[in-house]
């Protein structure tokens, strides 16, 4: 839970916005959603289409996400800033499963992102 997330739930219960108790609610659930996104992992695939042979299967947890989608752009130089951003919200934002499927026919390579 962010310090700020935390802080501002605090401003809300001296202001009197919200009970101790309910105040209490709101950080279990901070936390309970960090947690759950800790947990989770994404999966980066680079298959040959040729062979079908994979050449990069890579876990990533969700946590570094950004830093690792950021690097793996080189694969897909292809993916517009736009098309970037939506990956990262849709991950962030508890999507499963299969997130992107992009056939690079110049390279022959197949590259699948997932949330596992």
């Amino acid at each position: 839970m962010t310090n700020d997330a935390r802080d501002r739930i605090l401003q809300m219960v001296a202001s009197g916005q919200v009970t101790a108790q309910e105040a209490a609610q709101l950080l279990d659930a901070l936390t309970e959603e960090q947690t759950r996104t800790r947990n989770r992992m994404v999966r980066v695939r680079v298959t040959d289409l040729a062979t079908s042979r994979i050449k990069i299967n890579v876990t990533i947890p969700v946590g570094l996400i950004q830093v690792g989608i950021r690097l793996g752009l080189r694969l897909a130089p292809q993916l517009s800033a736009a098309a970037l951003d939506e990956l990262l919200r849709a991950i962030v934002g508890g999507s499963v499963g299969r997130l992107l499927d992009l056939h690079d026919m110049e390279e022959g390579e197949r590259l699948e992102i997932f949330v596992e």
